[in-house]
């Protein structure tokens, strides 16, 4: 995933405040701020794991493998 640096600023959004004041309520938040950055993590470590499951197949795995006998051939 490529990141950019990104600053902070102030945002004016259009939110659905039912959702909001739910998404406080539930996830026993202080303010809402707290609840949206909380709902955006949740949203992007979703994401992240989704695309991990989508690797489900697509890795040989090798039985005879030993990552014990690679880590001591490393010193």
């Amino acid at each position: 995933m490529c990141q950019r640096n990104i600053r902070w600023m102030p945002t004016n959004l259009k939110l659905n405040d039912k959702l909001i004041e739910e998404t406080v309520k539930l996830g026993h938040f202080k303010s809402k701020q707290q609840a949206v950055n909380a709902a955006l993590a949740e949203f992007v470590q979703r994401r992240q794991r989704r695309r991990i499951l989508d690797l489900a197949g697509k890795i040989e795995f090798d039985a005879d493998w030993d990552y014990k006998k690679m880590r001591r051939s490393r010193s």
